[in-house]
C-alpha cells in the first residue's frame, strides 16, 4: 500500500531539543525522523524545536525537513514565540497531523490543534509518564488522536496512572544502527588502557547520577565477590560519569573489589562501539523505558543482562535473547552473570544474538513500523463519526 502524497506533505513534528544535547530521547527522536524522511510517500515535513538552533542541526536533516527553531536564552519569550509560530501555522498550512515530541508540549499542544482542527499524535518515552500527570497534560493525552511510546511496558505503566485504554498506545521502539555496531575483536590499546588484558569483563554504560541510582552499577558492584569465586579475573568496566560515582567506589572499595572496578568516566558515542568490544557481558539490572544500550550491546555479538520488570523485556525478546533478573537481587545478577561468562548458553552465540535483534530492531525494522502506523492512521474525529453513523444506520 502506497501513501498518498498530496496530504503527507504538510505533516508537523513539534520538540523541545533534540540536536543541541545528546540523550536517549534525542536519538530516539532522530532516528523517528530518518525514519520519516526515508519513506518513498511523505513530502517535506516542518519541524518546530523550542531550544535548539538551526547551527546544532547537522546537515543530513536540514536537507530533509523545514526548521523553525526558537532559542534566544530567553525561555519564557521562546515559549510565546514557539506557540504563536505554531499556532499560525496550523490554520495557513492546515497538516495532515501534528507530531507531538514531548509531555509538556502537549497541553499547548491540544489547545492549538483543536482550534486549527488537525489531529495531532503524542510521542512519549518513559518515566515522564509513568506517573499521574497534572490535569492538563492528562487531558492532552487523553484528547490525542494517537499516542506512540517505545515500549509495551511505557504503554502500560502510562495507560494505569493516566486512565488510558492501553490499546489506545502504539508501539514504536527504539533502533540500532547495525553498521556502527558490529563485532570485532577487542581494541588492544583500550585493553591496555583500562589494564582489561587476560581479564573477564563485565560492563556497563548508564549515567551515574545520584537522583537515578537504578541503574545497578551498585548491585553490580555487590555481585563482584561471587562472580569472582568462579572467575578470579573477572573486571567490572562502569561507563559513565556523574556525582553518584564517589558512593559507588566507597562501595566498591568497602567490599574489597576496588581493583576490579574500573571507572571509565564520559566515552563520547563515536567511541562506544569500541568499549563494547571490550565487554564479554554486558550487565545492566536496571528499570528502563526500553534499554537502547541492550540493542547495541547485542548488535556487537555481546550477552546481556537486564532487570526483569521494565522495558527491557522487548529489546531481550521476554529473556529468549538474555538474562533478565530482579534488578536489586546482586545473587541473582551474580549467577546471571557467570552464566553469560561460561558461554555455554545459546544466548551467548554472537552470531546469532545479532540476527535476532536486528531482525526486530534494525534502522530498516523501525523505517517499516513507522510505514504500518501511518497507513493505518485514522484521526479520533474520523473514527468518532464513522461509529456516530454505524449506529445511526443500526
Amino acid at each position: 500500500m502506497q501513501l498518498a502524497r498530496g496530504p503527507w506533505a504538510q505533516d508537523t513534528f513539534v520538540f523541545i531539543e533534540v540536536f543541541g544535547c545528546e540523550g536517549g530521547i534525542q536519538s530516539y527522536i532522530k532516528d523517528v525522523l530518518m525514519a520519516y524522511a526515508g519513506l518513498d510517500s511523505v513530502g517535506t515535513a516542518t519541524i518546530f524545536l523550542l531550544r535548539d538552533s538551526l547551527d546544532d542541526i547537522p546537515p543530513e536533516f536540514l536537507s530533509r525537513f523545514n526548521f523553525h527553531c526558537f532559542q534566544s536564552g530567553r525561555p519564557m519569550v521562546d515559549r510565546i514565540r514557539l506557540t504563536l509560530s505554531l499556532g499560525l501555522h496550523l490554520l495557513l498550512k492546515r497538516p495532515r497531523c501534528l507530531f507531538c515530541g514531548h509531555i509538556n508540549l502537549a497541553a499547548m499542544v491540544r489547545q492549538l490543534a483543536r482550534l486549527a482542527h488537525v489531529p495531532y499524535t503524542v510521542l512519549t518515552y518513559g518515566k515522564e509518564v509513568w506517573f499521574p500527570l497534572k490535569p492538563a497534560e492528562r487531558n492532552a493525552l487523553r484528547a490525542a488522536d494517537r499516542i506512540w511510546t517505545i515500549s509495551r511496558y511505557s504503554r502500560n505503566l502510562a495507560a494505569e496512572a493516566n486512565q488510558l485504554q492501553a490499546n489506545r498506545i502504539e508501539i514504536l521502539p527504539c533502533t540500532v544502527d547495525a553498521q556502527e555496531f558490529t563485532p570485532e575483536i577487542a581494541n588492544l590499546e583500550l585493553q591496555q588502557r583500562y589494564n582489561l588484558s587476560d581479564s573477564r569483563v563485565l560492563m556497563t554504560v548508564a549515567r551515574l547520577w545520584k537522583g537515578d541510582p537504578y541503574k545497578g552499577v551498585d548491585v553490580t558492584i555487590r555481585a563482584l565477590p561471587e562472580i569472582s569465586d568462579s572467575f578470579p579475573n573477572v573486571k567490572y568496566l562502569v561507563i559513565g560519569r556523574g556525582d553518584d560515582q564517589p558512593r559507588l567506589a566507597q562501595l566498591a572499595n568497602d567490599l574489597g573489589v576496588a581493583d576490579r572496578v574500573v571507572f571509565a568516566g564520559f566515552v563520547p558515542n563515536v567511541e562506544l562501539v569500541e568499549h563494547y568490544r571490550l565487554a564479554d557481558v554486558y550487565v545492566m539490572p536496571s528499570q528502563e523505558g526500553f534499554g537502547i544500550v541492550y540493542l547495541e550491546a547485542m548488535a556487537c555479538g555481546i550477552p546481556v543482562i537486564s532487570g526483569n520488570n521494565d522495558g527491557s523485556a522487548d529489546p531481550l525478546q521476554d529473556g529468549r535473547l538474555g538474562w533478565r533478573v530482579p534488578h536489586r537481587d546482586p545473587e541473582a545478577v551474580a549467577l546471571a552473570c557467570i552464566e553469560a561468562l561460561r558461554g555455554d548458553d545459546r544466548r551467548c552465540d554472537g552470531i546469532w544474538l545479532r540476527d535476532q535483534t536486528l531482525a526486530k530492531f534494525s534502522k530498516d525494522a523501525l523505517t517499516g513500523q513507522l510505514r504500518k502506523l501511518l497507513e493505518d492512521f485514522v484521526p479520533l474525529a474520523s473514527q468518532e463519526n464513522s461509529q456516530f453513523k454505524s449506529r445511526l444506520r443500526t
